[in-house]
């Protein structure tokens, strides 16, 4: 009989040495500098989570991008943006690129800066100092009215809500020039200056026609102008039949509150906008936004609107990947877990916490995956039967529910040794910091365990998805081994792309790094 000792001995040799430790203290792998950047543009929100500050999270990335090639801190920008569905990481890369290579900056800031909102956060992230400049410099300058030209009158009008700072402050730091007498008299508009109505855009026209006649139809413009008017709840109403998509889906309290429900047919013909699945597809809806709507929704928005939310998370989980197998997702469910996904914002945290979308990705895989098992867990496995034919936001209210208790990303993986188990692909759903399975010597238990795993399973893979900025992994990138970050339904491609084995072994940094720069002559589209 071979000597078990010295068999598990060996085994423990093989494993790599660790050379890190994560912000429990714990043993980890540090990720490249290529690769923590994207992770913290992926996942950080410049606010406070469980483990790191906002100004950590800053201080970090600026010092990652500075540690890299400025084309890669260009492909993290688009990236973040455009498949991230992030705001604030994407704006201060490239705030950076101002600083590092304004060439860059000039090739990629259409694509990142795709909206009054973002244009606001580069020029608020430029002028507070973050990198090194508290004035936006004639680059910037020039950019920021590159974009105020190439934008119609009524998108300019549409950028002109929030504040810190105001799209009025924006005009003002780069004043640019009017190329119509009705862009000349929209800036005036916006900066408060007296001007005529009659030289106005006509967007700008129908809004203030409206402000005085509440009974005409409610103009097409941001909804946030519409709150701020003493409309009825007949007018209201009217703004929920009427409204995109998008527009109701995150307004749903708004309508509650204003009494629009209350009113024959506005809770049918909200139930069934936010059903339709070609009106869905249009939006280009992902799951993350339909959890945000159902955790949002206070009591007062009806239950048949609720439902809607669920039937359209049913059509939005289209690109969740069907894996040929036996498939295994194991979403942590630890109290560090309880921390809102976008960080703590003072007077507006999301109600959405990582362990919400951890819930969300499990509940999402074993749908499409019938035979999926879930394996939700803490310090270690949390029994609790999950059934695929209940709708996704069910089973992810249901593992949500649970919560609280340590780290241990090793433990489903032990769990699944103990039992034998066979499997093609499992993935692990957690923040990554993983601390009560620590351990001396070589390796993480992680990655022990799914050695282990794999012995039996030699074509298995292992997805390591992680919700949060950070720098260590408790299983380091290898062919079987994928590692991402983000919390956009862009992971589920991903994940696809890896279990079907169309990934080399770069895995996610060789996406990142694979996207593709504009030239240096690119001209966006107007909008």
């Amino acid at each position: 009989m071979a000597n078990k000792s010295l068999f598990r001995s060996l085994f423990g040799r093989l494993l790599p040495w660790t050379d890190a430790r994560n912000s429990e203290g714990a043993p980890a792998f540090a990720f490249t500098p290529r690769h923590a950047l994207a992770q913290y543009a992926a996942t950080g929100c410049l606010n406070r989570t469980f483990y790191a500050s906002a100004e950590e999270q800053l201080e970090k990335v600026i010092e990652l991008a500075d540690s890299v090639d400025v084309e890669l801190v260009a492909r993290t920008a688009l990236y973040a943006r455009e498949a991230g569905q992030m705001k604030d990481m994407p704006a201060l890369l490239c705030a950076v690129l101002s600083m590092k290579s304004p060439a860059l900056l000039e090739r990629v800031f259409d694509r990142v800066i795709d909206n009054g909102k973002m244009l606001r956060n580069f020029v608020q992230i430029v002028r507070s100092g973050a990198v090194a400049r508290k004035s936006l410099g004639s680059l910037p300058k020039k950019l920021v009215r590159r974009w105020l030209e190439r934008h119609s009158d009524a998108a300019i009008f549409a950028a002109s809500v929030g504040n810190d700072p105001s799209l009025a402050d924006v005009i003002k730091m780069v004043h640019p020039k009017p190329g119509s007498k009705a862009r000349e008299a929209l800036y005036g508009y916006i900066l408060g200056r007296e001007v005529s109505i009659e030289a106005l855009p006509e967007i700008v026209k129908e809004y203030e026609m409206f402000k005085k006649n509440p009974h005409l139809q409610a103009p097409d413009v941001p909804f946030q102008m519409l709150t701020s008017l003493p409309l009825s709840a007949e007018r209201w109403a009217e703004i929920a039949r009427n409204g995109s998509w998008q527009m109701v889906r995150m307004n749903l309290n708004t309508f509650a509150r204003q009494g629009a429900f209350a009113l024959n047919g506005v809770e049918a013909a909200v139930a069934g906008k936010l059903s339709d699945r070609a009106l869905i597809r249009k939006a280009k809806a992902f799951p993350y936004q339909l959890l945000v709507a159902y955790t949002h929704a206070r009591p007062e928005v009806p239950a048949a609107v609720k439902n809607a939310l669920q039937d359209a998370m049913e059509a939005a989980i289209d690109n969740v990947p069907v894996v040929n197998g036996k498939l295994y997702v194991c979403p942590d469910v630890s109290g560090s877990m309880s921390s809102p996904i976008t960080g703590h914002r003072k007077g507006s945290s999301s109600s959405v916490r990582c362990i919400d979308v951890a819930a969300l990705v499990a509940a999402a895989v074993v749908r499409k995956n019938p035979a999926a098992e879930v394996l939700p867990f803490e310090a270690d496995v949390v029994d609790l039967a999950i059934n695929p034919r209940d709708s996704v936001m069910t089973n992810a209210t249901r593992l949500a529910s649970i919560g609280g208790g340590g780290t241990s990303t090793s433990a489903p993986l032990r769990r699944l040794n103990k039992r034998r188990a066979v499997g093609d692909l499992v993935i692990l759903v957690s923040d990554n910091e993983s601390w009560v399975d620590a351990r001396g010597g070589r390796g993480t238990a992680t990655l022990a365990q799914w050695n282990v795993y794999k012995e039996r399973n030699p074509s298995a893979r292992l997805v390591c998805l992680d919700l949060q900025p950070n720098r260590t992994t408790q299983a380091p990138d290898r062919e079987d081994i994928l590692n991402v970050g983000g919390f956009s339904d862009h992971v589920f491609e991903l994940i696809a792309e890896f279990a079907a084995g169309r990934l080399s072994s770069g895995h996610w940094l060789e996406v990142v790094e694979s996207v593709e720069l504009p030239p240096a002559a690119f001209a966006s589209k107007a909008s």
